[in-house]
């Protein structure tokens, strides 16, 4: 039986994965250590982003350019990165933002063209000392496509709350490439 979304999301609670809300979006929670300024940083710094997901200069405006430099392999520690995702190792590509309300949201499109690209949503909330961490990625084409973000997506945030925490994100390959597998088990065919 295919469950709705609310159903995925209550059947979810706390073990991390992310559901899939309607066609084509994903989202993704955590609860990270705060406060929202310490968490926004690791959103809109290069020098931040690039421990748990990607370098690149980030334009602080609505229309601005966020460049994002995928460097996967220093988020592994000593782990070789898997041949299917070499060719990304070093990967940049230029997006639109499309919401800048700091600290509390940054979205932008995956991609440059904002008509026909997926696009990116973090939303950040306080919860006492910590943050309620959302991630929506929307508007994506296929299952493949929703497929490959969601195990990505769900190993960076791991990576981000390990940081946050004042660990070093280890084994994010191999860990990936579980948390892959299991997506592909829990997203229906299309």
């Amino acid at each position: 039986m295919k469950a709705t979304p609310t159903e995925s999301a209550a059947n979810d609670h706390g073990t991390g994965y992310g559901v899939i809300v309607e066609p084509g979006t994903l989202r993704l929670e955590r609860v990270l250590p705060g406060p929202i300024e310490r968490v926004w940083s690791y959103l809109a710094e290069s020098d931040k982003r690039g421990q748990w997901f990607a370098y690149g200069d980030l334009e602080p405006r609505v229309g601005g350019r966020i460049k994002l430099t995928f460097r996967n392999s220093e988020t592994s520690g000593d782990e070789p990165v898997p041949e299917k995702y070499r060719k990304y190792e070093g990967m940049s590509f230029d997006a639109k933002i499309t919401r800048f309300e700091p600290p509390r949201l940054l979205a932008y499109t995956w991609g440059a063209d904002p008509e026909t690209d997926s696009e990116v949503i973090f939303e950040l909330t306080p919860q006492g000392k910590d943050v309620r961490f959302v991630l929506t990625h929307r508007r994506l084409p296929s299952r493949k496509e929703l497929l490959s973000v969601a195990g990505g997506w769900h190993s960076h945030a791991d990576a981000l709350v390990e940081i946050l925490n004042g660990r070093a994100p280890r084994n994010f390959w191999s860990k990936h490439l579980k948390i892959s597998a299991e997506y592909e088990r829990r997203v229906p065919h299309e």
